[in-house]
């Protein structure tokens, strides 16, 4: 009896560090593909944020903060260290930290849904990049771009938010949070 129950918390295990691979690739290939197609209407630090499709989901579809965590942070290295350098993973980590933060805190207490969630991961990513613009740069001026920031923040958090609810409800149609 001992070695089924040790046998299948050991497919248990080596199932879900597969699906984090996958969800750790996905979110590579996107991050690749708005590095090969910049969406960004000509505003300097305006991006979409499709990776942020798969962190999302992962939090939707697992419940898994842990998970959620590797694999934004995961993601996040490989992105700067393929695509971008130092500077990008600072500002990418500093957005992805709040962001992460924020969504959690909003998908525990289960006040807004998968969209909802979404927008105040993409706001709080944004305000994130801009506390770390003003550390850099030395100056305070940079507040004056915060309208911009949040505007993106919710169009980005709106597309992500749907795109990653579609992905829950067809993929995942149990799945008990508010989508």
């Amino acid at each position: 009896m001992s070695n089924n129950i040790s046998g299948n918390k050991s497919r248990s295990v080596s199932r879900r560090i597969a699906m984090i691979a996958v969800y750790v690739a996905l979110a590579f290939i996107f991050s690749y593909i708005e590095a090969i197609f910049p969406f960004s209407l000509g505003i300097p630090g305006v991006k979409l944020g499709l990776a942020n499709i798969i962190t999302v989901y992962v939090l939707f579809s697992t419940g898994s903060i842990k998970d959620t965590c590797f694999v934004t942070f995961l993601r996040i290295i490989l992105a700067a260290f393929t695509f971008g350098n130092l500077s990008l993973m600072m500002y990418s980590m500093a957005g992805g930290v709040l962001s992460l933060l924020v969504m959690i805190l909003f998908y525990k207490l289960n006040s807004f849904g998968i969209t909802g969630v979404s927008v105040l991961g993409g706001v709080s990513h944004n305000i994130g990049q801009l506390i770390v613009a003003a550390i850099i740069l030395e100056t305070k001026e940079i507040v004056y771009y915060i309208p911009v920031l949040l505007i993106a923040g919710v169009i980005a958090g709106l597309v992500v938010g749907a795109v990653a609810g579609i992905c829950v409800k067809r993929i995942h149609p149990k799945v008990n949070k508010k989508l």
